[in-house]
Order: structure tokens, then sequence, then C-alpha cells
């Protein structure tokens, strides 16, 4: 079955500074919605609104045409991946995967760096470590969506790679929100991108309107 998530009249205010005052935004399970913006565009503020964990002056949360006001309260429908670290670093990872009930070969198949490191804490783990055991917990636990943070910070080129399988591996079982920095990457797997500028979103149809919008001069 399919699932719908959208979003609008949402008004973010942080005292006379208006952060978002336009905004729609669809996601489809089966499908990566990439969000692009400047830094302070706002694209954490909105991922933390539609989560529930930020409260505008005014929104509208919609999955399957129900309005949810505290999505974060239903980990089975949508689950969050923020931009720093969330996992407690005195968590062993044969922990962390008996709590999100995942079978640990799985990750080692995916990347094989993992597999003397069972029973290790996250603290022992590089920084780019640790956000792919995040990553890969959130997109792999039972949801009809979820949002991801600056997924590939701290990764390497090798590991960034092999996320982005993941991340398009996973669409066919939830729908998908993500942002980060490295657009490149974005652009490379969404199935659709809007860009926040000027607290607006705006759908993109070609790389050219990215440009257009000021957001980044793309190679291609």
């Amino acid at each position: 079955m399919k699932h719908i998530l959208e979003t609008d009249s949402i008004i973010l205010e942080f005292g006379e500074k208006k952060v978002l005052s336009d905004v729609y935004l669809k996601i489809k399970t089966g499908e990566i919605i990439g969000l692009l913006g400047r830094n302070g565009a706002g694209k954490s503020c909105l991922m933390n609104i539609i989560y529930g964990e930020l409260n505008p002056f005014d929104k509208s949360v919609r999955i399957d045409g129900k309005a949810f006001f505290e999505a974060c309260k239903y980990p089975n429908i949508i689950k969050y991946m923020p931009q720093f670290n969330f996992v407690p670093k005195s968590l062993k990872l044969n922990r962390i995967f008996k709590d999100f009930n995942l079978e640990y070969d799985e990750l080692t198949e995916l990347f094989p760096d993992f597999s003397s490191c069972y029973n290790f804490p996250l603290r022992k783990l590089s920084g780019g470590q640790n956000r792919i055991i995040e990553l890969y917990v959130i997109l792999k636990s039972k949801s009809q969506f979820c949002m991801l943070d600056e997924p590939f910070s701290h990764l390497m080129p090798i590991q960034t790679e092999a996320v982005k399988k993941l991340i398009q591996k996973e669409k066919l079982n939830k729908g998908i929100l993500i942002t980060d920095h490295m657009y490149d990457h974005i652009i490379d797997i969404s199935d659709r991108i809007y860009v926040i500028k000027n607290g607006k979103t705006y759908l993109i149809n070609s790389i050219q309107e990215i440009e257009d919008l000021g957001y980044a001069k793309i190679n291609r």
C-alpha cells in the first residue's frame, strides 16, 4: 500500500526573522525526496517540524490525509536521523542491533569493516562508522517514512557509495526525505528535489532551476 506525507501552512519565526513561510512538500512511499538549501535556510527546522519536535506558529503535517502534530510518537510511521549523533556512545553495537530488532550479519554484508565490531561500543568507532550505524538502523527499521539530515558527513568516498546504494534499496520499503550539503549525492539518488529559499520551497524540474535559484553551480 502506498502512503503519502504532505506538509504545508508552516510559519516559523525566530524573533523578527521569518525562517519558513511558504512551504509545501510531498513524499510518497517508494521514492527519495531531496531537500536542498543554503545554511540557515530552514532544512533541519522543516524536518524537526514534520517530526513534531519543533513547534512553529502554524503547521499542517498529514500522513494519508490524517493530521499528525507529534509524529515522533509514532516510530512505526516515521523515523528521523538528526544532523548530530543521537545514539549514546557507551552503547555496544550488539545492544543497538538488539534494540532495533535488526540482524548484524546484514550490516557486514554491505559494510565488511564492521565484521569485528559486534561487541564494540560506539565510542571505539570513527565518526564515519558512527554515522553509518545510525543511518543503517534508521533506514532498516520498519516505518513508512524516514528523514535523513546530513547522512554523508564524515564518510569516506567508498562508504558514501555504499550508503547511497542502501538508501536506494530501502526506498522500496518507505518514503525517504534527505538533505545534505554534498548536493551531488542528493541529486544523484533523488526522485524529486525541493530547494528552500527565503522561507519557500521550490519543486525542481531541472538542474538549471537549481542554478537559477542561486543554490549552486552544478557540474554537468
